[in-house]
């Protein structure tokens, strides 16, 4: 049975498959890939010449730096949240899309609610795949919950008061 995505503020089918360090060492399975970092660095040339697309997932102890002559050639990028009160992603989230650049899939996983998903929209994630049990429909209402964003982030970088000021100097 495929399982549901949020992608792009609608849920999806995934097409991706999620493969660990087992997995990957040996033949790669027809479609799509998620392999994890380690997997990534050991056999790289092997996964672009044989396999086509290829995403990477990151531990929450993963150095995203790694990726970073990556980021313009890969389909994928996933970024594993163990527990609910984990946010290293965030950090690694941000740096993937504002420092690094990265434009394709950014997608949160693992033990991810309803209540992460504004916060990581805001960190430059655009896809979410929950936490077993959660309804990603109901999930999609997080997105509407906050009008006005008073920090800047990846997908806003001028702060409120900037763009006050900005608009009362017109």
């Amino acid at each position: 049975m495929p399982h549901e995505v949020i992608r792009h503020a609608r849920v999806e089918a995934d097409e991706w498959r999620f493969l660990d360090a087992a997995e990957s060492a040996g033949a790669m399975p027809a479609g799509p890939i998620v392999v994890p970092l380690a997997s990534w660095l050991a056999r790289r040339e092997a996964l672009f010449a044989g396999h086509d697309p290829v995403g990477v997932w990151l531990a929450p102890e993963d150095d995203p730096e790694k990726l970073k002559p990556d980021v313009d050639v890969l389909d994928l990028i996933a970024v594993h949240f163990p527990k609910f009160a984990d946010g290293r992603g965030y950090s690694t989230g941000a740096l993937l899309r504002g420092r690094f650049g990265f434009r394709g899939e950014l997608r949160a996983f693992a033990d991810i609610g309803r209540d992460h998903l504004f916060q990581l929209s805001r960190c430059g994630f655009d896809a979410f795949a929950l936490a077993p049990g959660k309804d990603p429909q109901a999930a999609l209402a997080a997105f509407d919950e906050f009008s006005v964003r008073y920090q800047g982030s990846v997908d806003d970088p001028a702060p409120l008061f900037r763009k006050r000021l900005s608009a009362a100097a017109r």
